[in-house]
This record gives C-alpha cells, structure tokens and sequence, in this order.
C-alpha cells in the first residue's frame, strides 16, 4: 500500500503547502497558510494542532509552525509528485500551462510511489517543474538515478525507503557539511563529479554560495572546487557534524 494512503487529502495538502512556504524550515504564521489555501484563520489552527498531535508539525500559538523531520519528509513526498505531474502534463501531454497545477493537485493524492517512480523514468529525472521550482529527490534507498534505473525492475517496497532527510549542496549553510547520499542525473553527471572527487560517502564543506544561482564554492577531500548552480542542486548530502573534509 502507498504510505501516504492513509493519509488524508486535506493533510497532505496542508503539508505540502508549508513546504512551499518554508523550503529552508523557517516557521510559517497562520496568515500565510491561511492566505494560499483560502481557508479561515480559525480552521488552519485546529488543523496545525491537529498536525503537532500527530508528529508532523512543532506548533505555536500566534507565531505558527514548522515541519518535523517527519512532515517534512511527507510534504516532500507529495511536492514531488505534483511537479513531476506538472512536467508530464506540459511535456508529454501538452496541457496549457494555465491548467497543469490544478491538474497535478487532482492526481498527486492518488499517484502510487511506484507510479511515481515509473513517471521520473518516463521523463528522465527532471529536476525542475514548468514553473521552474525544484523538484524534490525522492527518498528511495538509491545513490544515484542510475542505479535506480538498473533496478528498475523492483517495486518500492522491495527497494524500501531512506530514513533521513536529505538536502542539495545549495541548501546546505555556509561553512556546514555534509555526506553525499545521492545523486540525481545521468552517467555524464556522475563521472563529471567523479573527475572532480565528489562521490557517495564524500563529505562536503559549504565555503560560499554566490547569489542569483551562481557557483557553490566547496571543500571536498582535501581540494577547493567552484560548481555551477545547477550541477551543485543534484548532489544531495546527509548533514554531519563538524569533522574534518
């Protein structure tokens, strides 16, 4: 069974909603959940407690909330498949772009995850929806989409599910670092960053991230590297603490 079938519509959506609100975990007020999912005040704050009984939100009162690691996870989950439904419907289905995110929000609560995985096979790992937004990793147990793409044969709950969230090298804070645990992308990618010495297990320090999706300036096995803005969004690390690169 899909995991989030016993999870009801209007929770994902609330989930999902605080995502968008909050891509970097910063807390969202009861105004601007209120104000995108046009739904009273009063209504959005019995939902948030109702999300804090259940794990998946921290709730304060007139301040607003922020996803566990556990709603985050979910929200991530079903913010991946609407913008890998957005890309099918304007790519392979050719629907005006003005018609694709109500669409996506009708089909994304009943899309099966090895549905999903079939979908990101079909359009060959997209890492941006139309509206170029950022199309979450998925959180199988895979390093990379080749080795997904060699397992294809494999439904996901034999593949089975990661336990930690991830985050790109971008998102990652100056001077933080992490491991890498995937990496989105074809074989070009993965040798690309192999010449470079970013691969799986490598740890990677954060020196600077220029704006306007410049270079990311990091530190990995000893040697100062500049990526650009794209390849650095798909490479995917599991935060560490302060060891040396």
């Amino acid at each position: 069974m899909n995991e989030s079938s016993a999870i009801s519509k209007n929770i994902e959506e609330y989930l999902e909603i605080l995502y968008k609100l909050s891509p970097n975990g910063e807390q969202v007020s009861t105004s601007q959940i209120s104000e995108n999912l046009k739904i009273s005040p009063a209504s959005v704050t019995q939902m948030l407690k109702k999300l804090a009984d259940m794990k998946y939100v921290e709730y304060s009162p007139y301040k607003g909330a922020i996803l566990t690691d556990t709603g985050l996870k979910l929200a991530k989950r079903v913010t991946r498949k609407h913008r890998l439904l957005e890309r099918f419907l304007c790519d392979v289905l050719k629907i005006k772009k003005n018609k694709i995110h109500q669409q996506a929000c009708e089909m994304e609560h009943s899309l099966s995850d090895d549905a999903e995985r079939a979908l990101c096979h079909l359009l060959e790992q997209p890492n941006k929806c139309p509206g170029d937004n950022v199309i979450p990793e998925c959180d199988l147990k895979f390093t990379s989409c080749e080795e997904c793409l060699i397992q294809k044969e494999e439904d996901v709950e034999e593949v089975g599910k990661r336990n930690q969230n991830l985050v790109s090298i971008i998102d990652l804070k100056e001077q933080k670092k992490g491991k890498v645990s995937f990496i989105r992308g074809d074989h070009k990618v993965i040798r690309r960053l192999l010449d470079m010495g970013i691969t799986i297990g490598a740890i990677i320090s954060v020196m600077k991230v220029a704006p306007l999706c410049g270079p990311v300036e990091v530190a990995v096995r000893g040697s100062k590297l500049a990526l650009g803005h794209d390849i650095a969004s798909n490479v995917f690390v599991e935060a560490v603490e302060d060891e040396g690169c």
